[in-house]
Formats: structure tokens, C-alpha cells, sequence
């Protein structure tokens, strides 16, 4: 079984703030997307770079409402939201 990665989420300007895990960098991805404001016309980019590495794995990002399952707990209520990302590629940091 692969082994859990860490990926922080950056900004543009090369800020960091939030970690993400997940076996895969798609996986940190939906949890972050399921954090952020984007919508699915209007989605947001996610910026994850690898910890441990100098790679950015570069996401756009949205959630949906959509209905819950119907094999649903009684505290889930009837609409959550949905996380959706789409990859548009990857970067390497430069060095410093």
C-alpha cells in the first residue's frame, strides 16, 4: 500500500498555509477543493506543492450541492457538497 504524502497549498506569491494528505496528490486536492469558494463555472486554482520535493501540482478546483445518498446517516442533511477538481499540470519550483 503507498504511503500517506503531505502536500501544502500555495498561493501564487509562493505563500504557504494549509496541509493536505492523501496518497495521491488528486485526493489533497478534493480536500482542499471542498474547503475552497469555487463554483463550477467560476473554479478556483489549487496550488499543492509536494512536501519533501520541488514539485506544484496545479488543480482547478470547485464544489457542488448536490443530494445525499439515500442510504444516508439521519445527521447528514439532504444536500452536501461535492468536491471537483480537474488537473492542469505540474511545475518545479526553482532553486534558490
Amino acid at each position: 500500500m503507498a504511503e500517506i504524502r503531505n502536500f501544502v497549498l500555495r498561493e501564487k506569491n509562493g505563500k504557504e498555509a494549509g496541509v493536505f494528505t492523501g496518497h495521491q496528490p488528486r485526493q489533497a486536492a478534493l480536500k482542499a477543493a471542498n474547503r475552497s469558494k469555487g463554483t463550477k463555472s467560476k473554479p478556483v486554482e489549487l496550488r499543492l506543492r509536494e512536501r519533501g520535493t520541488k514539485k506544484v501540482h496545479i488543480y482547478k478546483g470547485w464544489t457542488e450541492k448536490v443530494a445525499a445518498p439515500k442510504n444516508k446517516p439521519k445527521w447528514m442533511p439532504a444536500k452536501i457538497n461535492k468536491p471537483n477538481v480537474k488537473k492542469v499540470g505540474v511545475e518545479a519550483l526553482e532553486k534558490v
